[in-house]
């Protein structure tokens, strides 16, 4: 990647299939203290944004009949209070907690590894994998890992079925296996399958602002990235089914935040004749089917896009991944704080004394405005040349387009340098971020961000009172905010509205 791919909405809106015609319609107002680090976050998220109205505006004057696309606005202020929508949002004034006592750094006998445990399963298979028991404390944990490289400790709770990522540089990054064929790969890899004649959608009788009105979407979707996305869906208009497992359940405040707009339902596939016959029947009238497991897991269901371009052809598919559909990792769970940590983005925002973390779940947040973008696209491609249409982005593919252009300004630091704790960037003497504008869209005003209150909304709902960040998606004046709060976890009947 070059300096010229960084953070920009064109960048996203060419690599989605956009007419780079359209980008003049957006307007941005870049608000400094919004997202502040060393790597562009601020630019990264107003262009996941930005991409993903400029999407659903084109959609909306196509359904509509307009002759001219909406115009669309993005304020850093809206987008940096949604992507930290998970640590503003408040239950009866309860805030959530976002991570588990053993998801965290570690410091191990060569370097720093990062663990996630905020799954009850992912925790007792990483302490599985560390020969501890059932409850073991953190220091316990602390002093197992201490003894242990750090490499060693990723191999082996990953073949446990847990997570843990060793801290690694950029360019350590840079030449590791999956490093380099995460680099080779488009920022959202795109294309159809088949021959399904073009699909039909009412018309929308001149109102732009649901543009995925009447459009069915199969969630299939956990934690942040997934969830966002279809979230944005469902504001957008779309009737939103989120289908889970009964015996996995999601964290319930993090289910909270990601469902507004959304119905939640419960189908076990693995067993039972009639949850999978019911699961044939939606997907049967289902427009949209949005997946968030790990590459391959839903593949024995039918689910993978070359199947389901045989059974319910000219649907849009959008598959999520943390490291890619291909590669030495493909197959390898992920989140969001693991990739941070194996693409060198814990480094590069980290000092000497320990790794750091981007100022919001970055990566989360903007792959999954990116998919939403990719399937509001899709959507609109299929209107016109028909064929089941497939969207796939991975968050450490957007890792690696938030450090483009990045490393060559912090070549300084080696692979002895992050094993001894040392940063990219203070191994480089750099504590210095991308300039104010440097990655910013033209057609911008300036302001400051603050505080967040303009981008808070409450509501009352079956869970209690709720205090959420409002949508950052604008185009035509809206839309404001979603038409209905999150209810309890598989609470919904499995049917189409």
């Amino acid at each position: 990647m070059t300096h010229s791919d960084a953070p920009t909405t064109e960048f996203a809106w060419t690599a989605l299939g956009g007419d780079p015609r359209l980008v003049p319609r957006l307007s941005t107002v870049v608000r400094s203290g919004a997202l502040e680090a060393r790597l562009p976050v601020r630019e990264l998220a107003r262009a996941c944004v930005g991409a993903c109205a400029l999407a659903a505006a084109e959609l909306g004057a196509r359904r509509a009949g307009l002759a001219e696309v909406s115009e669309v606005r993005v304020d850093d202020g809206a987008v940096a209070t949604a992507f930290v929508s998970e640590r503003h949002l408040l239950v009866d004034g309860r805030a959530p907690v976002t991570f588990a006592p053993l998801s965290r750094f570690w410091r191990t006998a060569d370097g720093w590894v990062r663990t996630h445990a905020n799954y009850p399963h992912h925790r007792a298979r990483l302490l599985g994998a560390l020969g501890l028991p059932d409850g073991a404390s953190v220091e316990a944990v602390a002093g197992c890992l201490a003894e242990r490289p750090a490499v060693e400790v990723e191999d082996a709770v990953y073949a446990a079925g847990g997570l843990a990522v060793a801290l690694r540089t950029p360019e350590e990054w840079a030449r590791h296996e999956q490093g380099a064929a995460v680099a080779g790969q488009p920022l959202v890899e795109r294309g159809a399958l088949g021959s399904a004649v073009p699909r039909r959608l009412p018309p929308l009788a001149g109102d732009p602002l649901s543009p995925a009105a009447g459009l069915r979407v199969l969630d299939l979707t956990r934690v942040i990235a997934g969830p966002v996305a279809t979230r944005t869906l469902a504001l957008l208009g779309a009737d939103v089914l989120r289908v889970d497992p009964p015996g996995l359940p999601e964290l319930a405040d993090q289910h909270t935040d990601t469902g507004f707009g959304k119905r939640s339902a419960t189908l076990d596939l693995t067993a039972g004749r009639h949850d999978r016959q019911v699961f044939e029947e939606l997907l049967a009238s289902a427009d949209v089917v949005v997946t968030g497991y790990r590459p391959g897991a839903l593949d024995r269901f039918g689910l993978s896009a070359e199947a389901l371009a045989e059974r319910r052809p000219g649907i849009v598919v959008g598959q999520l991944s943390a490291w890619g559909a291909f590669g030495s990792w493909g197959g390898r769970r992920g989140f969001d704080s693991l990739v941070q940590v194996a693409t060198g983005i814990a480094a590069v925002e980290g000092s000497e004394e320990k790794p750091g973390a981007l100022p919001a779940q970055a990566l989360d947040h903007g792959t999954g405005y990116l998919l939403a973008a990719g399937v509001l696209r899709a959507v609109t491609e299929g209107l016109d040349e028909g064929g089941t249409r497939f969207v796939r982005p991975a968050l450490a593919r957007t890792a690696a387009w938030l450090t483009a252009g990045d490393a060559a300004g912090r070549g300084g630091a080696t692979a002895e340098a992050s094993r001894s704790g040392t940063t990219a960037a203070a191994a480089s003497g750099s504590a210095e971020g991308s300039s104010e504008g440097s990655y910013s869209d033209s057609g911008s005003a300036e302001a400051s961000y603050g505080d967040p209150a303009p981008w808070l909304a409450e509501a009352d709902s079956a869970l209690g009172r709720l205090r959420y960040a409002l949508p950052p998606v604008s185009f035509a004046g809206g839309p404001g905010d979603w038409s209905r709060p999150p209810g309890p976890w598989g609470a919904d009947s499995p049917r189409w509205v």
